[in-house]
Order: C-alpha cells, then structure tokens, then sequence
C-alpha cells in the first residue's frame, strides 16, 4: 500500500497476539515495518527507533519467522528500508516509487535516480514496489504509473536483483509492460491477487506468486484454487504488514509475528506437510532475494 493510503489507515491500537510458532522457519517476504510501528503507537505519531524496530523483528523470530523482507514505497521508506536492512542481519530491503505515488507525480527523476542509487546497495536485494494499480489512482494517472513501472523495471535488470510487482486491477496490463520490457531473472507477484487463469500465466512465465493473508479470507476462494495450482518452489508468504491480517484477526493491525496464520492456511490449500511448506518457503525465498547472514 502507498504511504499516502497508509496515513489514512490503520490506527487500531495494540496489535494482536502471536499464534503458536511454526515447526521450521519461513520468511515474511513483504512487510513495512515503519508503517507497522507507525500504527502501533498510540498516540498515532511515527516511531523508527531502533528498540522498537529490534523488538518487533524479536517477537517474529519468536514465532519461527527470522527473515524479513523490509519494503521501501517512496524514496523516505526506501531509504529507511535500506538502512535497516544494512544493520540488521533478519532484514533485506526492495526499494521503489509504488504506483499510487507514481500516478500523483512522485516518479520524478531524481526519485527514479535515488532508487537507482539505493539498488545497488548489498542488502537490498529487490525492487518493489512497483507495478500498476487501477483501483486507487484514475486514469489521468495511468500514463506516469506505467512510465514508473518501465523504468523500475529496468533498474532491477541493471543491478540483478528481484523484482517485485503490485498489481490491482491491473493483470492483463502488468503482463503486457513486463513481456515488453522483458523480466528480470526473478520476479514476485506481491500480495497475488489474481484467479487460478492468471495464476497459471504468470507460473508460466516463472514469476514467484506471493500469497497475504487474503488467502484466509471466507471469500478468497478464487485465491485458494490459485495457490493450490502453484508450484512450490514458485510460491512466498507475505504479510503487507500492516495491512491485509489474515483470519481470524481481521480487523487487527497485521505483523510479521501473524506469517504462521497465512503459512497453516497455504499447508492446508497445497495438501504441504507444515514443516516441508516452511523449508520450501525459505529455500524459494533465499533463491529470489539471496542469502540474509551478512
């Protein structure tokens, strides 16, 4: 979600308790940690301390989820993301201008050119969030998105890292921009959204399809059928913390400390013993993003 949509959302209070950990490690491969920390407080106003980032990185790893994918969506969480991920050994960073921001004018180029700077960084291993949203921004913005979208593209072919797409109500055109611009070695479709027919053309294409915790949601059918379809070496979990909080805590800010939820619910959809899902999970994550230890 763009940080222009965040400010108007999430402040909901304490966030919710952890559930049981899981039975091997897995990886939250898309949160935003500062927007998280941002709507735990409750007075509303913003937090980046290192205490705070370090105890909520703590009470995910309690819960067998030591390995975090920190995501930028303008040049101050970018860069934020970046330093975090330099000093924190559970974190790598993605780096962008997301689509919203693009639509509004904010993919000017010196952002594209500071995004361009903090790609080649060794810890940030991914950019992202990038890609095409036809549900917030109008078409009078559609123009600057898909120029951003190009251009983000690009940077991630330059420096050889993932590239990782958001993408609503925007299938059939984020497939026509990255068939044209041709995709990186590794892309991700975060917080997949689309039906099992999508699904099957971007596993064709090799994309890696990232499952929230929409996939738990009564009326998520049509995301279940396309996680069952999934290969697993081609399937991540995410959490797009602090938003999309998987069932039964709907409603709740959302955490890296509630990947177990969404993790249980794909065991289940995929017919995946839960020990087997969580290593594929992490060897599917480390082959996208590369190695975490420094």
């Amino acid at each position: 979600m763009s940080r222009s949509a965040a400010s108007r959302a999430n402040r909901r209070g304490d966030p919710p308790p952890s559930p049981e950990p899981l039975p091997a490690p897995a990886v939250d491969s898309h949160t935003h940690l500062d927007i998280v920390l941002d709507g735990f407080r409750p007075d509303g106003g913003p937090t980046s301390s290192a205490e705070d980032v370090d105890a909520e990185i703590a009470v995910a790893v309690a819960v067998n989820v030591p390995r975090l994918v920190q995501v930028g969506v303008d040049v101050v969480s970018s860069r934020w993301s970046a330093e975090l991920a330099a000093r924190h050994p559970n974190v790598l960073a993605a780096v962008a201008v997301h689509p919203n921001e693009a639509g509004a004018g904010e993919a000017d180029d010196d952002a594209l050119a500071e995004i361009d700077r903090l790609a080649a960084l060794p810890r940030v291993r991914a950019v992202g969030e990038t890609g095409l949203d036809r549900y917030r921004t109008g078409p009078e913005g559609w123009a600057a998105q898909e120029a951003s979208f190009r251009e983000h593209i690009r940077i991630a072919k330059r420096h050889g890292v993932a590239l990782v797409i958001h993408d609503r109500d925007a299938h059939a055109d984020v497939l026509r921009v990255v068939d044209d611009e041709g995709a990186p070695e590794h892309v991700v479709m975060h917080c997949f959204s689309g039906d099992a027919a999508f699904a099957r053309a971007c596993v064709e294409r090799g994309f890696v399809l990232s499952f929230a915790g929409t996939v738990t949601f009564g009326n998520a059918g049509y995301l279940r059928e396309a996680a069952a379809l999934t290969p697993l070496e081609q399937l991540l979990v995410e959490t797009d913390a602090p938003f999309l909080t998987p069932a039964p805590l709907r409603g709740r800010p959302n955490a890296s400390r509630l990947v177990p939820h969404t993790v249980r619910a794909l065991a289940e959809v995929t017919g995946t013993d839960l020990a087997q899902l969580c290593g594929a999970l992490t060897t599917t994550a480390e082959r996208v993003f590369g190695p975490w230890a420094p």
